[in-house]
C-alpha cells in the first residue's frame, strides 16, 4: 500500500515538479487503493466515477456496447496511466464506458471532491490537474485523428511505436476492436508486415 501511493505521487511530481512537499502530504491524506482480478471493473456504463483512478500494477481495458451489442474498446490503460471516462467524470455524469481490467491490478484513487478541494488550497495541485487534462485531450485527439486520416496499416504500426509493452498482453480481438479493423484484416495485415 505505502509503495502505491508512493509511486503515485512520484507520477505527480513528474507531471507538476513544482509541487511542494506541503502539497503531495495533502493529496496522500485523500487517497485510497483498489485491488482487481482479471475480468473484473473497475468502471461499468452508467455509473458516476467518484475518484479518479491511476494505475500501479496492470492493465484495463475501456469499451462500449454498440447497438449491436458489439464490445468496442476505445482505450487501453496501462502503469502509470488514469483509469478514466475524463469528460464524465470532471462533470460528475454517469459514464458511457466500461473499464474492465485484463490482468491483476492496482489503482491509487482520488476522490473527486478533494482533487476539487486541492484546487482551491494549492496552486500546484490545480496546475497538475490542467497538465493531466492537456495529456487527455492530446490521447484523445490522437486517437480521433489516426481514424480521420490513417488508413489501417498505418493505425496498426502506430500502436506498434506508441505502446510496443502492450503487444503481447492484449488479445487480438481486443486490438482489432481498438483499431476499428476486421480480426481477419489484422491478421493480413500482420503477416504483411513480417514479411516485408
Amino acid at each position: 500500500m505505502e509503495t502505491a501511493i508512493k509511486t503515485y505521487l512520484e507520477s505527480y511530481k513528474q507531471i507538476c515538479n513544482e509541487i511542494t512537499e506541503e502539497e503531495l502530504l495533502y493529496v496522500s491524506k485523500k487517497l485510497t487503493i483498489s485491488v482487481f482480478k482479471p475480468k473484473q471493473y473497475y468502471l461499468s456504463a452508467g455509473q458516476t466515477q467518484t475518484a479518479i483512478g491511476f494505475v500501479i500494477k496492470g492493465l484495463l481495458r475501456s469499451f462500449y456496447v454498440d447497438e449491436k451489442g458489439n464490445e468496442i474498446t476505445i482505450s487501453f490503460i496501462k502503469e502509470n496511466e488514469y483509469a478514466t471516462d475524463y469528460g464524465a467524470f470532471i462533470r460528475q455524469k454517469p459514464s458511457k464506458y466500461y473499464f474492465q481490467c485484463l490482468e491483476p491490478t492496482e489503482i491509487v484513487n482520488l476522490p473527486y471532491s478533494e482533487m476539487q478541494a486541492g484546487y482551491d488550497l494549492y496552486k500546484n495541485i490545480e496546475r497538475y490537474g490542467r497538465l493531466v487534462t492537456e495529456e487527455v485531450l492530446v490521447m484523445q485527439q490522437t486517437r480521433l485523428e489516426s481514424f480521420l486520416f490513417e488508413k489501417a496499416e498505418e493505425r496498426y504500426l502506430n500502436f506498434l511505436k506508441r505502446s510496443p509493452d502492450l503487444f503481447n498482453r492484449i488479445s487480438l480481438t481486443y486490438l482489432s476492436s481498438y483499431l476499428g479493423i476486421e480480426r481477419q484484416s489484422l491478421s493480413r495485415i500482420r503477416k504483411m508486415i513480417s514479411i516485408k
